[in-house]
């Protein structure tokens, strides 16, 4: 917890920016009643008939200090997927950076070893060396700034029937531009010190068994 409160902390670097990691599944679900008729002070609706198209995965990138996000939408979320992310994350928004300073929870697919699914293994082993990896811990997701991203994603773009992959990847990239427009960001309150008042007694549990 407290590394990644101390990264949080840290000035904005340019050269080594600190990005936020989260994936989001989401499942693809067509109308197949037809929409309501709308009535004075109504929201749009439609019959409660619908049809399961599967399902599919958001993979967002968010910035805090600049107030940049980037998103992607996958069929899964498998190593390769996220390796293939990555790559797209340095080569599109971070070309110039000396490496990433990354949040992320610490799924199995979430280490360096997944970008040897998309890379030779010389090129895997220098893409890696780009990526400083802080990992939120064990029920402690709610750390990771993209995740309260997400939980904004879901409220503002992924609260409506969305059919197929197509059209879920224009509203989600439509919602993160508009967002990167408004620059809009986190404002994170919880800080290294308040986590030493607040895991006060777990310390001494530590400190009496050593």
């Amino acid at each position: 917890m407290e590394d990644v409160l101390c990264q949080y902390a840290l000035p904005y670097d340019p050269l080594r920016p600190l990005i936020c990691f989260d994936e989001r599944p989401c499942f693809l679900i067509g109308a197949v009643g037809a929409i309501l008729p709308m009535s004075p002070g109504k929201a749009q609706r439609h019959h409660d008939e619908y049809e399961k198209n599967g399902s599919c995965c958001v993979l967002l990138a968010f910035e805090p200090h600049t107030g940049l996000r980037y998103g992607e939408v996958r069929q899964q979320r498998t190593a390769a997927d996220y390796a293939a992310f990555m790559q797209n994350l340095i080569t599109k928004h971070s070309p110039a950076i000396e490496h990433i300073r990354l949040v992320q929870d610490n799924l199995n697919t979430h280490t360096p070893g997944a970008f040897y699914a998309v890379l030779p293994p010389e090129e895997a082993c220098a893409f890696a060396q780009q990526f400083e990896l802080h990992s939120t811990p064990k029920k402690g997701a709610w750390l990771n700034r993209a995740e309260i991203e997400c939980a904004a994603l879901s409220t503002q773009c992924l609260d409506r029937r969305l059919a197929d992959v197509d059209t879920l990847e224009q509203e989600v990239l439509a919602w993160a531009a508009k967002r990167n427009q408004a620059g809009q960001t986190v404002h994170w309150r919880f800080a290294q010190t308040d986590a030493c008042i607040k895991m006060k007694r777990h310390y001494k549990n530590v400190q009496k068994f050593n």
